[in-house]
């Protein structure tokens, strides 16, 4: 035989190998193939539909040469003996041994295309629990001023200490609790949390992880940013900034709050105005009224809370305004059980959007690779050992 004949034959034996090798993956998951992700670090780099045929040519480069000393290096490689004559040798040896000497080389470049494949680390993306939900996104606003030391005007629901004796809220504590059940009822809702005193902070974007944000709500107190102010119009513009990319059709800021704008960088009207635009509706929730409540001062002799009576200014046409500019409302609560109630109220009035809530699982799809290459590999060895005679 030629050499170019026997390059030629070298070369389809070894992809009809390949080709039968391929056959269990696709048998096994066929159309997931077409969605595969190639999640090898080294090929982090390149664009996804550029990793597959990248790997695939530096796979059967390397198969190549393989073969190549497999094959033809080997003869090269061989010993001779120098004669006087090569009449007796025409009529060699011309068993089937001879033509199938080839044979491992085909197998092992073939196992070695596989083997690289699955080193490219497949995956195929299983969508699990998939489904249509009705909700919104939503961003809630918490004062953590100073004034949310006060405690909850008309509170019917004290809390107990450890010790036995009743312990009244503050304000925050209530608005704590009232938000956890909150998130807790909403859950088909993305939810956000912000966090304002003197500035505005972002305590967690809109996300559906619940048990992150009764986490984090839950940890909330005073002293833990500045409160000495109330920035409403910094709280609101930084709630807005967070939805201005939402897909939602209904998005909403709802504005827990015990007292008057009096710091911040932008003016609440300024960002209601930017809310407006964005179509994003303020709801605003007023915790008291105005009226003079208690604090808590330390503890006396006897180890009792001590109570003096201040005042803390609210501006309950300023919430209002914002409310009515977005297309909101404006609620006051007085106690646990009203400020509750103006939460769902709230929901009540909003208009459900519907976003597909969708969990997602890998599934490594290398295995299906591995198990044709090693089984080649295992064909090899079988055909070196009974066929070839020739091992290594």
């Amino acid at each position: 035989m030629s050499r170019a004949g026997r390059a030629i034959g070298i070369a389809s034996g070894t992809l009809a190998f390949l080709a039968l090798g391929l056959v269990y993956p696709a048998v096994s998951r066929g159309e997931a193939w077409l969605g595969t992700i190639w999640t090898l670090p080294a090929l982090g780099w390149l664009p996804r539909e550029w990793r597959l045929p990248i790997l695939a040519t530096l796979a059967v480069a390397i198969a190549a040469v393989v073969v190549w000393r497999m094959t033809f290096a080997t003869d090269a490689r061989a010993p001779r003996l120098r004669l006087t004559t090569i009449a007796p040798l025409v009529t060699g040896p011309r068993g089937f041994r001879t033509k199938l000497r080839d044979l491992p080389g085909m197998l092992r470049g073939a196992a070695l295309v596989l083997a690289i494949l699955a080193l490219g680390r497949p995956q195929n993306v299983l969508r699990g629990e998939s489904g249509d939900e009705r909700g919104i996104d939503i961003v809630l606003v918490l004062d953590l001023s100073g004034s949310m030391r006060a405690l909850m005007d008309a509170d019917s629901s004290p809390a107990r200490a450890a010790n036995g004796q009743v312990q009244r809220l503050t304000r925050l504590d209530t608005a704590k609790e009232v938000i956890v059940d909150f998130v807790a009822r909403r859950r088909a809702d993305r939810i956000g949390v912000v966090v304002f005193g003197r500035a505005a902070y972002i305590l967690s974007p809109p996300t559906l992880d619940k048990s992150l944000l009764t986490t984090l709500v839950t940890k909330m107190e005073l002293g833990l940013i500045d409160g000495n102010g109330t920035a409403i119009g910094d709280a609101v513009g930084t709630a807005v900034a967070r939805l201005r990319r939402s897909t939602a059709r209904s998005k909403a800021v709802i504005l827990l709050t015990d007292g008057d704008s009096n710091a911040g960088s932008i003016a609440p009207e300024y960002a209601a105005h930017l809310a407006q635009t964005q179509a994003v509706r303020v709801y605003t929730v007023q915790i008291g009224n105005g009226d003079d409540v208690d604090v808590q001062e330390g503890v006396d002799l006897f180890g009792q809370p001590k109570y003096v009576r201040e005042h803390f200014p609210v501006n309950p046409e300023l919430l209002r305004k914002i409310a009515s500019t977005t297309g909101g409302d404006a609620f006051v609560a007085t106690d646990k059980k009203s400020l509750e109630q103006s939460m769902h109220q709230i929901l009540d009035k909003l208009e459900k959007t519907r976003f597909e809530a969708m969990t997602s699982t890998m599934e490594d799809l290398f295995p299906l690779l591995v198990i044709p290459a090693v089984a080649l590999v295992a064909l090899e060895a079988l055909v070196r050992l009974l066929i070839v005679r020739r091992f290594p």
